[in-house]
């Protein structure tokens, strides 16, 4: 396997303010834009916005970026009101008392302009990018800690670290700024789909670029399949990435391998692993000759720890060093999560909450679990968020009636739609494959309560859909909600005097 190419050296050193700031006729080069008007010399930009809301410091641009609802362009007067010095626009606004950037496409000038203006500090980082339906999280995160073991201060951006799975350019640059900054010299960051497509990681030259899978999921934004995995393609594009690394288990990272052009790559698959022993407390396996035990549960998840150790190995640690460093290695919350009884509690059911929310998701997580469980009885809790792809749930519905015991559909986010009408969709779809008809309990701690309070020594239930997520959002409201918690709220209840009482 061929290894990416090691810096030698940071390209940036220095305390942020000796970097940061472009001038604006450097940042009209970097974007191949032109300036009306200007007078040479006059503007140093020191920050991007895409939000007419911010606060504009002195040296800010604000970039009007058109958009599916409304046009950026309608706000660059309260940007300049809000103290905005330039404007990146894609056409020269009348009576504007500030200089004008104007470009072909905002939206893809936005993240290049950003990167400048922050000095590029990718450039003095090992940046690896993934991307796939499912498993981003989880690889960030394990790669990260792995990296971090090996001696290399490393981060992961993603799910876990903010609202976006990728921030939008401006966000990204900053954050990138930061962490390069404070001597992080790795990051493993979540490339989605809907980056790729809106540009937010234009600018930026991966060193080592990861392929998980392609399941069914966003097709409220991509309009089909073949659009969903062309926009996953682009992370693989040449002129982006320095390697790439991609899961040939899945038909996708085949046709990438065979697409990959000039883009050098390597290739994975959990068939290479030896000597598979799973458990609810972890895995183990034999790789490339060494034994590796992880805190990682789930046979789905081992294709996730293998994408981060063969990483390491590219990015330059020898295997026997990573296999070493990788013991113990545990996943992220709400990833296969078994929610341990406190003492004295009743351990039975076992119980796993999984951020599962597509059909394949669900179908990995519950083969996974069905595994641990074998005979025993096993639940699945879940539901379908709203304002999503509404096309995936029948899907899961039947994904869950093919694999379960026992269906309980409940709420998920249901945002504006009504959360009957997603459960009553999600249930067609159960009733295709199961003569037993799925239960319906929109109360999702009452789903999760009913799901323990009936299971029996020996069985498993799978709390799926909203994983590390700590709230659940309504169409007026967001209420605290995090399944972990709920669980186990619940099973000291069951277990406690009152058991045999209700709440509301």
């Amino acid at each position: 396997m061929a290894e990416v190419p090691r810096r030698d050296e940071p390209t940036d050193a220095g305390p942020a303010s000796a970097r940061a700031g472009l001038s604006l006729v450097d940042a009209a080069t970097a974007v191949d834009g032109r300036l009306v008007p200007y007078e040479p010399g006059r503007l140093t930009l020191t920050e991007v916005s895409c939000d007419s809301r911010d606060a504009m410091a002195p040296g800010t641009i604000f970039a009007a970026v058109p958009g599916s609802v409304t046009d950026g362009h309608r706000f660059v007067e309260a940007a300049v009101a809000a103290g905005a010095s330039a404007v990146m626009v894609e056409r020269a606004q009348e009576g504007l008392e500030v200089p004008q950037l104007v470009v072909a496409d905002v939206r893809a000038a936005v993240g290049p302009l950003a990167q400048a203006v922050a000095g590029h500090p990718a450039q003095s980082l090992q940046l690896i990018g993934v991307t796939g339906t499912n498993g981003k999280t989880t690889f960030v995160t394990l790669l990260a800690a792995l990296l971090g073991r090996l001696g290399v201060r490393a981060e992961a951006f993603g799910t876990l670290t903010g609202a976006r799975t990728t921030p939008e350019g401006p966000d990204l640059a900053r954050q990138l700024r930061a962490a390069a900054d404070t001597g992080v010299q790795a990051v493993a960051m979540e490339v989605s789909s809907h980056a790729l497509a809106l540009h937010r990681v234009d600018g930026l030259v991966f060193d080592l670029v990861v392929f998980t899978n392609l399941g069914r999921d966003h097709l409220d934004f991509h309009a089909t399949q073949e659009e969903y995995f062309a926009a996953k393609a682009r992370l693989f594009e040449p002129e982006r990435a320095r390697h790439g690394l991609l899961c040939v288990d899945d038909v996708h990272g085949r046709l990438l391998a065979d697409a990959a052009g000039a883009l050098p790559v390597s290739a994975y698959s959990v068939e290479d692993l030896d000597e598979v022993s799973l458990s609810a407390t972890g895995s183990r396996f034999s790789w490339r000759g060494h034994t590796v035990s992880v805190a990682v549960a789930g046979r789905f998840n081992l294709a996730n720890v293998l994408a981060a150790l063969e990483a390491a190995v590219l990015l330059g640690h020898p295997a026997e060093a990573v296999a070493r460093a990788a013991d113990g290695l545990e996943g992220p919350p709400g990833r296969f999560q078994v929610v341990e009884a406190a003492p004295g509690e009743d351990a039975a059911p076992a119980v796993i909450v999984d951020y599962a929310h597509s059909p394949d998701a669900l179908a990995g997580a519950l083969d996974s679990a069905r595994e641990l469980v074998g005979d025993g009885h096993l639940t699945v809790v879940f539901g379908c968020g709203g304002d999503r792809d509404r096309a995936k749930r029948p899907a899961m519905g039947r994904v869950a009636a093919e694999r379960a015991d026992r269906v309980i559909i409940t709420s998920d986010n249901p945002r504006n739609e009504d959360p009957l009408a997603i459960a009553e969709s999600v249930a067609q779809g159960s009733a295709e494959v199961s003569p037993t008809p799925p239960e319906i309990e929109l109360d999702r701690r009452r789903a999760i309560r009913t799901a323990l309070a009936s299971a029996a020594d020996g069985s498993l239930v799978l709390v799926a859909g909203k994983g590390h997520e700590t709230t659940q959002t309504f169409a007026d409201r967001v209420e605290p909600f995090d399944d972990a918690v709920v669980v186990a709220e619940e099973r000291a209840h069951l277990s406690g005097p009152a058991a045999g009482e209700d709440r509301a």
